[in-house]
């Protein structure tokens, strides 16, 4: 697969800019992979279309406030740091994104908060995202780690924040979210509310937990025409024994298993074992998935709409098809359902 194949027109207007005023009462498309018809519903009716003992697997990372605001030393430049991921706790090591990168030099002291509560030195800037800093902090860890996210900001996207004021922290969470260490949230997750999960309880749907802490990795641009050259960013993950049980039991019994999200569905075809069931696993995955790709865990996937180019347009054209993908999206784009992280849901059956 090529990348000029997964171009298509999208209307500005098209992409979310706000979260639904209910988490359930999003719009939902039906995409019958087999025969690629399509039904358009709301999202909370999606539990018509779950079978009691049918397996729905969430992704339960919890992003954290990622996106830090502070000033250089002696010029006092503003600085924008985006927190990517922890490197190291006892050194207090984070691996960050600074803008503007140009303005940041390797021993540059960077000052955040009143009376400078953190300051942070710049002791690498040759990794592929950007920067390490050492955050310099003599206290325990517990209060390092509460100054840090209190002075922390949501890492909603730009284009996104400047549309929401104020920032509504709460909606860029599930409801499930326990396991901190996002920065982006799952965004097929974002759709389910307490009722409806409640509802799917009543009826014997069976849920299960994994963790996969979504990073920057999909939204970063692919620069190669050939897919197959792409390099995904690794992301960590944990799939617990218990949940490992479940979806196996469920797929022994003849029954359904919903990945909710791509990062759940890159989650489990990670771990799986050449009896093609699902295994126990604690560790990374830079799995890239671009059609053809033959599946062997997840028998529906729930997803919102992505962006044209997307790594994650591709990973959901190889589960649903890549042609019944692409018209269904044309279809998505008349019907103006919203795109992006806060847009409107599709589930692939």
């Amino acid at each position: 697969m090529k990348l000029s194949q997964f171009l298509f027109t999208l209307p500005p207007a098209s992409i979310a800019s706000h979260p639904a005023a209910n988490r359930d009462e999003s719009r939902l498309m039906v995409l019958h992979k087999k025969t690629g018809a399509v039904e358009h519903m709301i999202f909370k009716d999606i539990i018509h279309l779950m079978k009691e003992n049918d397996v729905v697997v969430f992704n339960n990372t919890k992003v954290f406030p990622a996106r830090l605001y502070g000033n250089k030393e002696k010029t006092g430049a503003e600085i924008e740091v985006f927190l990517l991921r922890e490197l190291n706790r006892d050194q207090r090591l984070w691996d960050v994104m600074v803008d503007p990168a140009r303005k940041i030099r390797i021993g540059n002291k960077l000052y955040f908060g009143e009376n400078d509560a953190l300051v942070a030195e710049v002791i690498d800037n040759t990794t592929s995202r950007g920067r390490t800093l050492r955050f310099l902090c003599d206290g325990t860890y517990e209060n390092f780690k509460t100054t840090l996210f209190r002075l922390g900001e949501m890492p909603i996207p730009k284009w996104i924040r400047k549309h929401v004021e104020p920032i509504d922290a709460e909606r860029y969470q599930s409801v499930f979210a326990k396991a901190e260490g996002a920065v982006v949230a799952p965004d097929g997750a974002l759709h389910f509310s307490r009722e409806l999960l409640k509802r799917m309880e009543i009826k014997g749907v069976k849920s299960t937990e994994i963790t996969l802490h979504t990073g920057m990795g999909h939204f970063r641009a692919v620069d190669v025409e050939d897919l197959s050259k792409h390099k995904m960013d690794s992301e960590p993950v944990v799939i617990p024994a218990s949940s490992a049980l479940t979806i196996n039991g469920a797929k022994a019994a003849g029954k359904r298993v919903f990945a909710t999200g791509i990062d759940v569905l890159r989650a489990v075809e990670t771990s799986v074992t050449t009896k093609r069931e699902i295994t126990a696993y604690e560790g990374w995955t830079n799995k890239f998935i671009f059609p053809p790709y033959d599946f062997c865990i997840p028998d529906a996937l729930i997803t919102n709409f992505q962006l044209p180019q997307s790594t994650m347009l591709m990973f959901v054209a190889a589960f649903g098809g890549y042609d019944t993908v692409m018209k269904a999206y044309e279809t998505a784009v008349k019907e103006k359902y919203r795109f992006g992280g806060y847009g409107d849901a599709m589930l692939i059956i």
